[in-house]
């Protein structure tokens, strides 16, 4: 199931959401031009001093090293992808689903819960995987924040998705709470079977999927129970994710 757009329009343009998707552009073709002075080689070194690597947060935590290169890693991998279709499938998502939360939270108010939603992913797979040395690299984490938020805020808001059945596909739209509450699914079932095994090979690390969307689910629950992500003020002038 590949969402494609959501029927949910917002009512002010998402000019964070926009910022952060432009900035991941950006990073991509500065790898692209590291890559293309230095080869393969020179684009590993690139991801292990600007990627979030676990080994080296959890010796810098431990430290009390807390703006150190390694944890300033944590940040500045958000915005790092390992390839194109890595870059486009998470720019895809946050456009679909962070630009309601944008609406919802507010522009200041969502670049602090994006920024939070990707320290936490990649603290809770520091947590499952504290000794390994592979870079962590992607925005997932914090988008993974963005989707829990929306699934709590939004369960019912209609989802075009391209919908696989066996051989063949449909377009048909599903409530978010099945689409996220699928996709969710897909992240535990992934992630509880590669314990064991070196869980950030293979360039997905689904604990930080886990750990950014429980936050997000925490965070629209919050703002539902305060009364802050349920009614809708005038009408829907903004673009649709």
């Amino acid at each position: 199931m590949i969402p494609l757009r959501d029927r949910n329009p917002t009512r002010r343009t998402p000019i964070v959401t926009w910022a952060l998707i432009g900035a991941c552009f950006a990073a991509f073709a500065l790898e692209l031009s590291v890559t293309a002075s230095g080869g393969d080689a020179a684009l590993e070194s690139f991801f292990r001093r600007w990627g979030a690597v676990p080994a080296d947060i959890t010796a810098a935590l431990r430290a009390g090293d807390y703006l150190g290169q390694a944890t300033i890693g944590m940040v500045s991998s958000m915005f790092l992808h390992g390839s194109w279709l890595h870059l486009l499938g998470n720019m895809l998502f946050l456009w679909i689903f962070g630009n309601n939360v944008e609406d919802r939270l507010g522009s200041v108010a969502f670049a602090a819960f994006y920024l939070v939603g990707g320290l936490a992913a990649a603290l809770t797979q520091v947590v499952i995987d504290p000794t390994s040395r592979v870079p962590l690299v992607g925005a997932s984490g914090a988008i993974a924040a963005a989707l829990g938020a929306y699934i709590v805020l939004f369960p019912g808001a209609r989802i075009l998705s391209l919908v696989f059945l066996g051989f063949f596909y449909q377009l048909l739209e599903v409530p978010a709470l099945v689409v996220l509450g699928y996709w969710f699914v897909l992240q535990l079932a992934s992630g509880f079977g590669a314990l064991g095994a070196e869980t950030a090979q293979g360039g997905v690390a689904f604990f930080a999927h886990i750990g950014g969307f429980v936050l997000g689910v925490v965070v629209g629950v919050i703002l539902r129970v305060g009364g802050a992500g349920t009614a809708r003020r005038g009408p829907a002038l903004g673009p649709m994710g």
